[in-house]
């Protein structure tokens, strides 16, 4: 690396430099930006530096404009434009000079034009349009110093509507003789794809080809695009296993030259890319990881060397060792390795163990308790990161056994912290923990009024709109209803009796929403102390506008009680005139003051609008304002401004005379702790101990290693603890990680808790909407099957002493549902087709094939959608493989992307043992994706058992939701012209056949279900609609051996979408 920093060193100056002739008497570029940066960082203050960056933007606006310009000068003047922007200062009217350089200039001055184009516009900048052609042009260059900056341009900033003009040409570049070239070619798809994924779907066999480069530098650039399929698709790329596993052996065994070594490790971002995509292949795939084993040892075996490079992909190799298919020499080998790092005396390392140790407490929890101690001393490290790393590993292993104690030290966490996003983070967390755990009411209310208290109003708004959702929901006991209810409303009064001005404003909102809601369950509680307590939040100044709109409610119980009205709100003074003083005047005083003591005068709205609009595009923080020459009243120590510092700079020739006035101009160490080193934040210790610390050689290391490095690590930095501090230690150790022993009930994919959730909300009407839970109660039905519904989405059959046929598990696990559970259960038989058991309207309709979703000991879950002309309707089998009856099956379904309906006229309650339930939910689109999923959660209990949940999810893709539009040619041409989202692109035309455009289009009308409205000639027009009512128009026109497709809708993301479809369905015929 310092090679390549050295050669770019070397050739700056032959970038800015004119290579003027000898004898000319011009200045070259590079001393002409050299006096500019001299005088700048000569300067004191900001508005020096305004003034001497406008005389040159305007010396610079005079000589571009004049033409009497050469090339060359236009290069050096493009220079020195490109540093006035990079200072913040708009030089706007030197854009267009920058693409005509780099359209008429010479290699050496396109490539300073190209260098201010990429710097100068953006992808909507209107002036990137004249650069199209010059891109083209310089594409079919023979020159590789055009070809490759105008790639690197393309790769840059080209925007999604530009890539069908040079994306045949990028995707020549791809069998370029020289790699450099190919590179650059492979940067751009990846650029496309991910701008435009639909318009490169077409060339990913050529992915495979880059892959297989004989140039390492080309095939590191595929894993880019790699990474980025593979994420959205695993299950498309397994086949490519061996090929990552090959090339990761060849980079770990040094087969690569040495100049992808950074200090003496092979390619180390090559191999922590490689981990990560075969961490994506390998998870919940046996025989995928099996071919994985033996490079994963050797990458762990490897990494030897004592460097932050080392140390980062020995972390992706943990992960990927936890997140495949388990086995135990490597799991021994991958924990021994957290533990060396969690160890650490240093601070960057013991923070990776931290974070390593987070990823990987879910599937083993006994890691945790390993290093148990180490855990709790990080809670008191003098480091935050550390603090909140450990804090977030405690997180993920709260349980209802130790969740008060988690919260207690995140909240106490919170109360120190600064950072508004840590906040934000741990107050959600804490919100999280405490609806899903509380141990009973008053430590639930308690905890939240205090995360309403500590989070302010920097907190997401749906914290309090969850926690008054729980409120009014309410849970499956009334009288716990009554008591949490009352419990809130007695806590809320007390704090308003208090001093409320020192509450956050959306803690006074949920304190007014509760009180004006519940307070009448409190007897003793008159209703006018409630009004008066509520209304001392309006007279209050710090009161904001929002909070004042939550009293709506409260303004109407009065309006509708004219005697409570005229208690609360005396009507003697209401008839007194006011006097309204328009000019206020009676500010003039405080004014005048605030002027003579240098204040800004007032500016009107609209001058201050028209100011901001004129501000710069870059503008950077100013600097603080210029200090007198006087030094004899400030002093350094003062730390008021950096202009300081460069003042006593420039009168450091003779500091004896600086040390006569006051003695406060030279900086003082005295006494100055040294708390920051080349290690990060030094912890204090004694200097004779510090050498104590033995540095960790080697992530991996015997036996004996591991046992002197424990030792050493057991030496604290400190004086020896006293027996009273480490029993305080091994006390919170022991109620910290409670509930994490060998009953343990984590499960390889999440969270899991045998205790139930104590505040399990309600089931909601019918009516409600697709987030609700659905009651699903039991049902005694004999063989002729009734309807089953559910309170949100219909279970319509239950079939009695019925066969499912097996699902293989795929939950992402929460409760008592695990992923993997190796315990013997009852097998369902494999001969009973499940859509024998679609409700009668269904039946006769095409269907997708039915996907298992999740699988316990008890409970299978499969679903399928089908396709209604007008609907599609997702189909949800729950088979009960147990012999008891199960009660209470709550489904609840969501989703980012759809609308989901329930289609249901009553509710039932359960399910009986070897019986099968069949739920209804009628989908929408609301948003296009190419696939869309919906996330569900299902929970239940048996007569005698603790409540069991968990998640699944179903994906399916967007052509099921397309259908046929009817429409005539001229409603065609009028609704095209309203249109405004389109997109082109050119598709594989079906050539065998006569009538190449006929044939096609029959094949996407077949495979996607579109209308062919019209083909004339050469051309052809298509429609098609996305449920509910959200059309699509096609135009299709022969062109140069493809298919040239149009495609336009009111819909944002819908033509991408479909043109993705059409691109597969017509290269799957």
């Amino acid at each position: 690396m310092s090679d390549v920093v050295e050669k770019t060193l070397t050739a700056l100056p032959g970038l800015l430099s004119l290579d003027s002739q000898p004898g000319s008497n011009k200045l070259s570029s590079s001393s002409k930006l050299g006096n500019l940066i001299r005088g700048i960082t000569e300067l004191t203050s900001k508005h020096e530096e305004e003034k001497l960056i406008q005389r040159e933007l305007t010396s610079i606006k005079e000589q571009v404009s004049s033409p009497n310009t050469s090339m060359r000068q236009m290069k050096e003047l493009m220079v020195r434009a490109i540093y006035c922007e990079m200072l913040g200062y708009e030089a706007s009217f030197s854009y267009i000079h920058a693409i005509k350089l780099a359209q008429q200039g010479t290699a050496r001055e396109k490539r300073v034009g190209y260098l201010a184009v990429s710097l100068f516009l953006n992808e909507s900048h209107e002036l990137l349009l004249l650069l199209v052609n010059t891109v083209l042009k310089d594409l079919q260059s023979t020159n590789l110093i055009e070809v490759c900056m105008a790639l690197t341009v393309v790769g840059q900033i080209f925007p999604k509507d530009m890539i069908p003009a040079i994306l045949p040409l990028v995707e020549e570049k791809l069998n370029h003789p020289k790699e450099i070239i190919r590179r650059k070619a492979v940067l751009a798809l990846y650029k496309f794809y991910l701008i435009a994924p639909n318009q490169v779907q077409h060339i990913h066999n050529k992915f495979r080809k880059a892959l297989c480069d004989k140039d390492p530098g080309v095939m590191t650039a595929s894993l880019h695009i790699y990474l980025q399929l593979i994420e959205e698709n695993p299950e498309g790329y397994k086949d490519l296993t061996t090929s990552f596993v090959t090339i990761l052996k060849q980079v770990v065994g040094g087969k690569l030259p040495m100049d992808f070594n950074y200090h003496s490790v092979p390619a180390p971002w090559l191999q922590i890319q490689l981990l990560r995509i075969l961490c994506l292949l390998g998870k919940n795939d046996q025989s995928t990881s099996e071919i994985m084993y033996e490079v994963l040892d050797e990458s762990l075996r490897r990494a030897e060397i004592n460097h932050n490079i080392t140390y980062a992909i020995l972390f992706e190799c943990v992960k990927c060792i936890y997140t495949i298919h388990p086995k135990s020499e490597l799991l021994e080998k991958a924990a021994k390795c957290i533990g060396n790092f969690v160890l650490s005396p240093k601070i960057n390392l013991k923070y990776l163990g931290l974070k390593a140790l987070t990823y990987v407490v879910q599937q083993d929890p006994k890691l945790a308790l390993q290093h148990q101690m180490t855990i709790i001393e990080c809670l008191d490290h003098p480091d935050l990161i550390i603090k909140r790393e450990t804090l977030e590993l405690l997180f993920r292993i709260t349980n209802a056994q130790n969740v008060t104690v988690i919260v207690d030290k995140m909240l106490e966490f919170l109360r120190i912290n600064k950072d508004d996003y840590t906040t934000i983070d741990l107050v959600g967390k804490v919100a999280e923990l405490a609806e899903k755990y509380a141990p009973d009411n008053e430590w639930f209310i308690e905890t939240m009024s205090t995360v309403f208290s500590v989070g302010g109003d920097t907190m997401q708004p749906d914290i309090p709109n969850s926690f008054l959702k729980l409120l009014s929901e309410g849970f499956d006991s009334v009288e716990e209803d009554r008591k949490l209810r009352l419990f809130a409303v007695d806590s809320y009064v007390s704090l308003l009796q208090g001093e409320p001005g020192k509450l956050p404003q959306r803690f006074l909102q949920v304190i007014s929403w509760v009180l004006g809601e519940y307070s009448c369950l409190r007897a003793d509680l008159e209703v006018d102390t409630v009004l008066r307590l509520l209304a001392k939040l309006l007279d209050m100044k710090t009161t904001s506008s929002e909070t004042k709109s939550w009293r709506a409610q409260e303004l109407q119980h009065l309006s509708q009680d004219p005697e409570l009205r005229a208690r609360v709100l005396p009507r003697h003074t209401g008839l007194e005139p006011l006097e309204v003083d328009s000019s206020l005047s009676f500010l003039d005083g405080f004014v005048s003051e605030a002027l003579a003591a240098g204040a800004a005068p007032y500016k009107p709205r609209h001058q201050r609008q028209e100011e901001l609009a004129q501000a710069k595009a870059l503008s950077l923080e100013p600097y603080g304002l210029s200090l007198p020459l006087s030094m004899s009243s400030c002093s350094i120590t003062d730390r008021q401004s950096p202009t300081l510092l460069s003042i006593s700079s420039g009168l450091s020739g003779n500091s004896n005379d600086l040390s006569h006035k006051g003695g406060s101009s030279s900086l003082r160490l005295d006494g100055v702790k040294r708390v920051w080193g080349r290690e990060g934040y030094l912890a204090q210790r004694e200097p004779a101990e510090e050498s104590a610390h033995v540095e960790v050689p080697s992530a991996l290391r015997s036996p004996s290693q591991q046992g002197g490095a424990d030792g050493s690590h057991s030496q604290t930095p400190t004086q020896t603890p006293t027996p009273e501090p480490e029993l305080e230690k091994q006390q919170l150790a022991s109620s910290l990680f409670v509930g994490l022993g060998s009953h343990s009930s984590v499960c390889l994919m999440g969270k899991s808790e045998p205790t139930p959730q104590r505040f399990r909300r309600k089931a909601r009407s019918p009516a409600s909407s697709s987030g609700a839970s659905e009651n699903i109660s039991h049902s005694l039905v004999s063989p002729p099957i009734t309807g089953l519904a559910a309170a949100n989405g219909s279970c319509d059959e239950e079939l009695p002493d019925s066969d499912v046929k097996g699902s293989s598990p795929s939950l992402i696990g929460d409760d008592a549902l695990v992923a993997a559970d190796p315990a013997p259960r009852e097998e369902p038989p494999k001969d009973l087709l499940l859509s024998s058991y679609l409700p009668a309207e269904l039946s006769g309709l095409s269907h997708s094939e039915i996907t298992p979703l999740s699988s316990d000991q008890s409970l299978d879950l499969s679903a399928c959608h089908v396709q209604k002309e007008g609907d599609l309707v997702l189909v949800v089998f729950i088979y009960n493989s147990s012999d008891s009856d199960v009660q209470q099956i709550l489904l609840q379904l969501d989703s980012e992307e759809l609308e989901v309906s329930c289609e249901c006229d009553g509710a039932v309650g359960g399910a009986r043992g070897h019986s099968v339930a069949v739920c209804q939910y009628s989908l929408s689109v609301k948003r296009p994706s190419v696939h869309v999923e919906l996330v569900g959660t299902v929970s239940y209990q048996f007569p005698a058992g603790t409540p069991q949940s968990g998640q699944f999810s179903y994906k399916l893709p967007l052509s099921s939701f397309i259908r046929p539009l009817t429409l005539s040619t001229e409603e065609y041409g009028t609704m095209w012209l309203d249109f405004s989202h389109d997109t082109k692109q050119n598709l594989t035309l079906i050539s065998d056949d006569p009538e190449p455009l006929a044939a096609s289009l029959s094949v996407l009308k077949k495979k996607l279900q579109l209308h062919v409205v019209e083909i004339i000639g050469m051309e052809g027009i298509v429609a098609c609609r996305l449920l509910q009512d959200q059309p699509c128009l096609m135009h299709c026109r022969l062109h140069a051996g493809t298919l040239a497709v149009w495609l336009r809708s009111p819909v944002p993301d819908l033509p991408d979408c479909l043109m993705y479809f059409c691109q597969r369905a017509l290269q799957e015929h």
